[in-house]
């Protein structure tokens, strides 16, 4: 069965909206749009790469879907023609008529098309999507989370945990990298169960 990763960038205190341009979702008022661009260096880079290696489909709700779709299909060579070339699923409640090739809507029921997903692909990522980022949290249909956490805090902003996530345990399954500008990835693998709780004062 296939895995689902999230990528997702974040700052320290959770924001992760509009990392990369100023009109990517300014929803809310938000006035920090591209915040990540200061801070991106080619570790960073370096690190999205080798993340993507063995990607063979991209999941992605449908704000992201229409900026990537906007821009990919114009781009060549590297992650363009990574992009262009891997079927592309997009979570919408919205009919959708995609022009970029090889893209298809998720069925209503997204239990059963991710389901169905895991069964056609080995890896398949969900980049940005923060919306839609929720409902996997919510129902644990992810099966890895990398994190690039940035040294900014901003305060207002979409949230990578929003509300939306339920009791659960991570590994972290490589050692945590810092990058020149200071960017920190972590990814971690859901595993079983639910966190457990002890006295600290037990020792004492």
């Amino acid at each position: 069965m296939g895995l689902i990763h999230i990528d997702l960038f974040t700052t320290l205190d959770g924001v992760a909206q509009a990392p990369g341009g100023p009109e990517e979702d300014p929803k809310g008022g938000f006035e920090f749009g591209g915040w990540q661009a200061p801070l991106f260096d080619d570790v960073v880079g370096e690190q999205i790469d080798s993340g993507m290696e063995g990607m063979d489909a991209l999941l992605l709700g449908r704000r992201t879907y229409d900026i990537f779709a906007s821009y990919w299909p114009h781009q060549d060579g590297g992650i363009a023609q990574l992009f262009n070339h891997i079927p592309k699923y997009v979570a919408s409640r919205q009919s959708l008529n995609p022009e970029w090739e090889g893209t298809s809507q998720l069925g209503p029921d997204v239990v059963a098309s991710l389901r169905e997903l895991r069964n056609k692909h080995e890896n398949i990522h969900v980049i940005g999507s923060l919306d839609f980022v929720q409902t996997l949290f919510a129902e644990r249909l992810f099966d890895q989370l990398n994190l690039w956490v940035y040294p900014i805090l901003l305060g207002r902003g979409k949230k990578v945990f929003a509300g939306g996530v339920v009791p659960s345990n991570l590994r972290l399954i490589e050692p945590v990298v810092a990058s020149p500008k200071g960017a920190v990835m972590q990814r971690y693998a859901l595993v079983e169960g639910t966190p457990g709780v002890g006295d600290m004062s037990a020792g004492e």
